[in-house]
């Protein structure tokens, strides 16, 4: 007997809501409000969307793999997002193609719609239709940028391609002009006077700003005794506070903005040029109102006892990190000939940097090596060349001087009991001690991470590596698998840097965050209590990045605890972190594009060279090599490895040859030529020319690993395999340059390259950024 089927009782398949990421190749992908895997979603169903729309997906089937494929059945929201793209005049249609080639569709101009604008000019479209099924979007120029070639270019694309603000307000620029030249006698009212106290400011060269300026001296620092036993040191900070009000034009959009972008050549400052070059930079030879953190530092480097003040001072000289450093070396050289007044207060401050480096040592703070490039561009904006940026004693001064006074600022919010926004970084999640310590083992290095690990052991493993020939790809990997510091007013802590709290304080030119935190301490100083303004509303950025802490306070184990009850101040002061911590990635993510442009454009004259490098990263669908002599990072994808069947050995984070042995591992050197870069795509693409000139590898034994195939194009007998066509793209985690996927068997919604680069793009890492006018470590 057979009971008939109820067809309202089948269950109606899961509507999930996401954010479409769309692919050069035509297909997309959902990323998922709840932070599960990514969907699938075929070119049909990209047809009426667009990159960035938040739509509701239904899974239609699985893979082989079990992964999904969706099928778009509502369209939540259309962001309002300007498309930035080459004007086209073919067949006479006007057509504007993306330049962000995940949007994957061409905009079709009317007659009328252009704005003037000439075939081949970059310029901005706004859409007035949306894609349908059968037609594709509609819009119009709102703004036309110039010709592809015009120096700058590539910064005018980037900040519209990632929303930064670049242009204040009428109101804002009416109040700056509105200011004074210079400190009047009003203003140093109230304020103690240290223009006789010798403040110097040290700073690269080609820094325009100077928001801290340093003077340290030997003092009795515990007992009566007369002979000094520590220092007395004095971080002055531009009192932007001062200038700017709560609430203000100015202030409104210095938070629109959150920071400072640093790019090659420019600078889109938080502040107008007034107070960021002028008014609030602390110039040589020129009066200039500060916020003073006044320290007493003890032989072996603690913090005993510290003031705030607000305070009027005179920058004696204007120092750069190589003159600095030059002096401290050589204290009979020419430099410091040049400024022997100077010298002995230098001496000084060296002292107490040394002091303060063994207090960080003695913490067990983390301190890797690793190595920032600066791009030198010419005159027309083009790339000179790259070089490494090195690190002297200087910047390191600088640097333990500043994260003193961070600290202290810390501390003092705490005591007085007041909201504000701390520093916070957290330690490495369970799913990346796992990935950590499954590396180590592979290295048979014998070390790893305890359960609960702290920076000490971070740190134990980077000194016990710093002499191997690996070093840097072992340092890169303890650096990728720390958490990113974020801005909160819940403080939990500095895991890198071994603090119990820790704020930003010292650079409130160029961060919002440290301009809210002079409030906050000017508030406690005066008996006070600081509040908020109303903030505008949270962007795209902000939501992102909430959602982002979600999973990782998922996957810390927080899920099932209760949710903790927030004031509706601390509320406040959550959104505005966000929003910063938010900010600061876009900020990060547009002068990495424009590094990204300006490498594809530096090798496109190199097209066809052979150059040494070596291996900075290994996925399943190929590895990505860092030229050794001009640091610039392309993709070797899996079929330019031979003819052979390689495996990805995730725990060792290397590619194998069944049949060969060959492996290609983190730091494994190789010869390369450069076959191929996409400037609009910002990749670039090299072939293998030969591995055995640098390095040959003895056979392995076959990995129990997931396979990814890669049989040579021609099945060539020599490692050298022909070129293969390249089409999709990926985007490694932290890379300057991106580099192309070709096709291989299984390409697409299913194969491995997918996968992986799926999970690289969700997975990114933390590396620091290297814009050529980055002034100090971002902590």
């Amino acid at each position: 007997m057979y009971s008939k089927k109820n067809p309202s009782a089948t269950p109606q398949p899961e509507e999930i809501l996401g954010t479409v990421q769309g692919h050069r190749d035509g297909h997309g992908f959902l990323q998922r409000d709840d932070g599960d895997a990514d969907i699938y979603l075929p070119p049909n169903e990209m047809r009426a969307v667009l990159h960035r729309d938040r739509v509701k997906v239904r899974v239609t089937r699985h893979d082989r793999r079990g992964r999904p494929e969706g099928r778009v059945v509502e369209i939540v929201e259309r962001p309002p997002h300007p498309i930035i793209g080459r004007l086209l005049h073919e067949g006479g249609l006007w057509l504007a193609a993306p330049e962000d080639k995940r949007y994957g569709q061409d905009v079709m101009l009317p007659q009328g719609a252009t704005s003037g604008a000439q075939p081949g000019q970059v310029v901005v479209v706004e859409l007035t239709e949306p894609p349908a099924l059968y037609g594709q979007p509609v819009g119009r120029v709102t703004e036309v940028l110039g010709e592809i070639d015009d120096p700058g270019m590539e910064i005018e694309i980037a900040v519209r391609k990632y929303g930064v603000p670049h242009v204040f307000s009428d109101a804002a620029l009416a109040q700056a002009r509105a200011l004074p030249e210079q400190v009047t006698p009003a203003d140093k009212a109230g304020r103690i006077d240290l223009t006789d106290v010798p403040f110097v400011t040290i700073d690269g060269e080609d820094a325009r700003d100077f928001d801290d300026a340093v003077y340290c001296t030997p003092a009795v620092v515990k007992g009566r005794g007369k002979k000094p036993n520590g220092w007395r040191l004095l971080v002055a900070i531009a009192d932007v506070s001062h200038y700017v009000e709560t609430g203000s034009p100015i202030d409104v959009d210095a938070y629109d903005r959150a920071t400072s972008v640093y790019f090659p050549r420019r600078v889109i400052p938080m502040l107008p040029e007034k107070l960021s070059n002028g008014l609030c930079s602390l110039n040589p030879q020129a009066d200039r109102l500060t916020m003073v953190c006044d320290m007493l530092v003890t032989a072996q480097g603690e913090v005993c006892a510290y003031q705030f003040y607000p305070a009027v001072i005179h920058s004696h000289a204007r120092l750069t990190y190589t003159e600095v450093a030059a002096i401290l070396t050589n204290t009979r050289g020419p430099e410091a000939a040049a400024r022997q007044a100077r010298v002995a207060d230098l001496l000084h401050l060296h002292d107490v940097y040394r002091a303060l480096l063994q207090s960080r040592q003695a913490r067990g703070a983390v301190d890797f090596d690793t190595v920032e490039t600066q791009i030198v561009c010419d005159e027309t904006g083009r790339i000179e060349k790259i070089v490494p940026r090195t690190r002297n004693d200087a910047h390191r001064l600088i640097e333990e001087a500043m994260l003193a006074a961070n600290v202290c600022s810390a501390d003092f919010i705490l005591q007085g009991k007041h909201a504000g926004l701390f520093r916070v970084h957290e330690g490495p999640t369970p799913e990346k001690q796992d990935i950590l310590r499954g590396y180590l083992k592979a290295l048979g290095l014998g070390l790893s991470i305890s359960d609960d690990p702290g920076p000490g052991e971070f740190q134990r493993i980077a000194e016990a590596t710093k002499d191997r020939p690996d070093a840097e790809q072992i340092h890169m990997m303890l650096l990728r698998a720390m958490s990113q510091a974020i801005y909160t007013p819940v403080n939990s802590g500095h895991f890198g840097l071994a603090y119990e709290a820790y704020t930003h304080f010292t650079s409130p030119i160029r961060r919002y965050p440290d301009l809210l935190v002079h409030r906050v301490i000017k508030a406690i100083l005066a008996r006070g209590k600081y509040r908020l303004p109303a903030l505008p509303t949270p962007g795209e950025a902000h939501e992102k990045l909430s959602k982002r802490l979600q999973k990782d306070s998922a996957a810390r184990g927080r899920a099932d605890a209760p949710p903790a009850r927030l004031s509706k101040e601390t509320q406040a002061w959550e959104a505005a972190g966000l929003h910063c911590s938010a900010n600061e990635r876009r900020a990060d993510e547009a002068s990495r594009d424009v590094q990204a442009w300006l490498k594809c454009q530096y090798m496109k004259e190199h097209l066809g060279e052979e150059f040494a490098g070596s291996v900075t990263a290994v996925t399943s669908f190929g590895i990505f090599v860092t030229l050794r002599d001009m640091y610039v990072e392309g993709l070797v994808h899996i079929t330019e490895l031979g003819g052979d069947y390689f495996r990805f050995d995730e725990p060792r984070q290397e590619l194998r040859g069944e049949r060969t042995g060959v492996r290609y591992a983190l730091g494994t050197p190789v010869r390369v030529q450069v076959s191929r870069v996409d400037l609009d795509g910002r990749r670039i693409d090299f072939r293998l020319v030969s591995p055995e000139d640098e390095w040959r590898p003895a056979p392995a034994k076959k990995a129990a690993t997931g396979r990814a195939t890669a049989k040579a194009v021609n099945a060539a007998k020599t490692p050298k395999a022909s070129k293969a066509t390249s089409r999709p793209a990926r985007q490694r985690q932290g890379i300057s340059a991106k580099a192309s996927v070709p096709k291989t068997r299984g390409a697409g919604k299913g194969s491995a390259a997918a996968k992986g680069a799926s999970a690289a793009r969700r997975n990114k890492a933390a590396a620091p950024a290297s814009g050529a006018k980055t002034r100090k470590t971002r902590r």
